[in-house]
């Protein structure tokens, strides 16, 4: 397919208009008219990712994390930015980010099916009618305690690891849920009456917040959750551009715990 007729799908399901205003998204590197054989899709346009897809032959690489994110002065070697595009121009790639315009259309829908909701309310409303946005809360069947949850939580997404902040015998019946980073998520959990935030990149002051405002945390990780892009996105590609080789990037924690 024609680099054109892919972005054009890809605009339609999830164009850059709904991405945050500080985001960066789109196609970053490359051409919009090359024909595309070959899709990488990953998490993050890291080294090992770029040189994945140069060896598989790839002509995309599609990340959900933006490889360009603040202003580029230069691209050369020695600079690990730099190198990376490097690699991706000299191997006739492009490079293409859905980051919080995927968010805001598919990451929480998909978030919630994967635990078993049906239900649920947007946390932080992106659009004027509030029927868009980041991150979602709702109410669970019947109440469990914050540590079956989070346990819970690690084997639906295969997190290798999880922290709890609050106490672990706390019965909890409603959830709010933000993919990847949820710092600064809890005033909006709060308003909303979840007494638990699901994220990740919670640090000891950020957890220590959360439990002076009555909110418990399971913190996921960013990679935990929102590694599921890989497996939704490489669906989609097959679905509707059935003429196109796609590669799903394998699930590996950036993380070892030991």
């Amino acid at each position: 397919m024609n680099g054109k007729e892919i972005y054009s799908i890809l605009q339609e399901h999830f164009p850059d208009g709904a991405a945050l205003s500080w985001d960066n998204v789109g196609l970053l590197c490359g051409r919009m008219d090359r024909e595309i054989k070959k899709i990488y899709v990953t998490l993050d346009a890291d080294m090992k990712s770029v040189e994945r897809a140069a060896a598989l032959g790839a002509d995309l690489i599609l990340t959900h994390h933006p490889l360009i994110f603040s202003a580029v002065k230069r691209i050369n070697e020695g600079d690990y930015l730099g190198e990376r595009l490097l690699k991706i121009i000299e191997n006739h790639m492009a490079c293409y980010a859905m980051h919080t315009n995927y968010d805001v259309k598919r990451m929480g829908k998909i978030a919630a099916e994967r635990m078993g909701i049906r239900s649920y309310e947007i946390l932080e409303a992106t659009s004027e009618d509030g029927a868009e946005g980041i991150g979602f809360t709702a109410d669970l069947p019947e109440a469990v305690s914050l540590g079956e949850y989070g346990r819970k939580i690690k084997a639906w997404f295969h997190i290798p690891e999880i922290r709890i902040y609050g106490d672990p015998e706390q019965k909890i019946d409603r959830i709010s849920v933000c993919p990847g980073s949820a710092k600064g998520m809890e005033d909006f959990a709060r308003a909303q009456g979840g007494q638990v935030l699901i994220g990740g990149d919670f640090g000891h002051h950020e957890g220590l917040d959360c439990l002076e405002k009555q909110i418990a945390v399971i913190d996921a990780g960013h990679y935990g959750i929102e590694h599921i892009f890989i497996e939704d996105m490489t669906a989609f590609l097959k679905r509707y551009c059935p003429d196109v080789q796609v590669y799903p990037a394998p699930i590996e924690y950036p993380f070892q715990s030991i």
